[in-house]
Formats: structure tokens, sequence, C-alpha cells
């Protein structure tokens, strides 16, 4: 191929990689499973794949998990450091969860996060709140706020969640919210018209990416929306490049058996194109087409001699 046609395709294909944002629920995380080697295998494929990833159900007491989980993360992908942010273990018992977000520390930073001041306790695990940067002119930072809802209080707790957008957007003052998470949202947990009347539904401008019916469960026996992500603001609404499930099985060729190992659960996520990656090589590319393309017409026309 000619060099300046192979150079304006370089340019027409920049910038196409969209930024992923990942929840998984990683069923019962402890260093004892973590340590399983084709666990840590497969959770290390997951989380490869994502810029951010927001675990739940991470019940570590040791502290040491994450960190081995961090090693072998970079040892298997090699683009780029990684780093973590992790809530203080919640709970109304003795059994505790952590929300831990993974993320790509060269494509993103934290810039700030804080713990929902729960006081009238209307969450089992009340959402570890974060903002993080983004690598988009349109959309420079981005908040996420992670929810595992017990399953008996689902609906007490989706409604509670609706003040959670409110704290966070009056906070930093910002509109532009992703809540993520095992909502518990379907069968038995939720039937379909009490989730229709979730303020989340009622109330404007929330999209919920991930559509009713999506099974995110690892179990053929069911197939339930469990796992969900939820678009607030018309910046961050206008990035979304798709919403998906990730069926790890299929795609690691795992028995059922073997991907019980690793979680009951999905994980679900949100693609976000990169605004100023993708506008800018487009406009050049634009711009220096009548350039590329001249010279190649002598040739053509040889041809047609």
């Amino acid at each position: 191929m000619h060099c300046p046609a192979v150079f304006l395709l370089l340019l027409l294909a920049g910038g196409a990689e969209a930024f992923r944002i990942c929840a998984f629920n990683a069923q019962r995380l402890t260093l004892a499973k973590v340590a399983r080697e084709h666990v840590m295998d497969t959770l290390v494929r997951i989380l490869a794949r994502c810029d951010i990833m927001v675990l739940q159900e991470v019940v570590d007491s040791s502290g040491s998990a994450i960190p081995l989980l961090l090693r072998e993360l970079k040892r298997f992908d090699g683009s780029g450091p990684y780093d973590f942010l992790s809530s203080p273990p919640l709970g109304r018992s003795t059994y505790k969860e952590q929300y831990v977000y993974i993320y790509r520390s060269h494509k993103t930073r934290a810039l700030d996060h804080y713990l929902y001041n729960d006081e009238d306790d209307l969450f089992a695990r009340e959402p570890f709140v974060a903002q993080f940067t983004l690598p988009s002119k349109v959309l420079p930072s981005l908040v996420l706020v992670p929810l595992h809802t017990t399953p008996k209080d689902v609906e007490k707790e989706l409604n509670a969640l609706y003040d959670v957008f409110l704290d966070v957007s009056q906070r930093w003052q910002s509109k532009d919210v992703i809540l993520l998470g095992d909502f518990n949202a379907d069968c038995a947990s939720l039937n379909k018209k009490h989730l229709g009347e979730l303020v989340l539904r009622t109330q404007a401008g929330f999209h919920w990416a991930i559509a009713d019916g999506e099974d995110t469960t690892v179990r053929a026996s069911t197939h339930c929306t469990y796992d969900r992500i939820v678009l607030h603001g018309e910046r961050c609404q206008s990035l979304l490049h798709a919403a998906a499930t990730f069926d790890f099985p299929r795609r690691f060729q795992l028995t059922e058996e073997e991907a019980l190992n690793i979680s009951d659960h999905y994980p679900v996520e949100v693609e976000l194109s990169q605004a100023v990656c993708r506008v800018q090589p487009l406009g050049l590319a634009v711009l220096l087409l009548p350039s590329l393309l001249l010279p190649l017409l002598p040739l053509q026309l040889d041809l047609v001699a």
C-alpha cells in the first residue's frame, strides 16, 4: 500500500480506544481465594480489561489479597502501572465487606473520595464514593458511586441511593455520576413493578445502561439482571460508547463449575469514548486528506491508461 494511504489509515484509526469502567461482585474475595492459581489467573485477565474496576464483596481481613492481586496484575499486563483505593470494612455484624477500586494510574487518578454518612442506617454497606480524572476534554472528571445491596432491603437501599447522588452532586458540584454495582435489582429481590417505581427510574436524567433482561449471573439455572450501571449527566451520557456484561466463562472457555470458583456474577461494564483523542486525529486526517490523496492520482491515471 502507498505510504500516504497507510498514514491516513493510522490517523483515522487513532483514538479509537475507549475508557472502560467495570463493576464486579467477586463473591467472598479472600486471601485464600486469590492465592489459588486458577482463580488468580482468571481474576487478573478480567481486571486487565478495565481502566477502573470496582470490586465488591472483598472480605479479606488480612489486607493482603488486593496487594497480591495487583502484583500479579502488573506482571500479566505491562501496559502501565495500577493502583487501588479501598473502603474500610463495612457491615452491620461481624461479617463485613469492602469496596475496592483498582485503576490504571497512568490513565486516571483518584481526585477525592469519601464514605457516605449513612446516619439513618439505610445501607448494609454504605457507598464508598470516589472522583476520578478522565482522559477527555469533554468530561475531565467523573464520580463513581458503588453499592452492593442486601437482598432483603433492595428497594429501600436503591431509593436511598438517590440521596447519595444528591449528596455527591452538592459536595463536588457535579452532575456527571455513575452509580454501579450488585444492586440485586431483579428476580425475587425486586419485581418489575417495584423496579419501575424506584426514584432512580421515575426521576429524569438517569440512564440504566445495563438493560432489564440482561443476565448478569453465571449459573445456567438463573437469569437475573442483578448487576447494574446507571449514568447521570449530559456529558457523561454523551460519551457512552457501549455497555455490556462480560461473560468470562465463555471468553475463557470455563465450565460452569470452574467459573463459580471465581464468582456467581458476571462483571458489568461501560465504555466511554475518549473525546479528546477521537476528535482531534480525525480532524487532522480530514484536513490532510487532499494532500494525501493527490499523489495517488497519477498512479491511478497510469493504471487506467
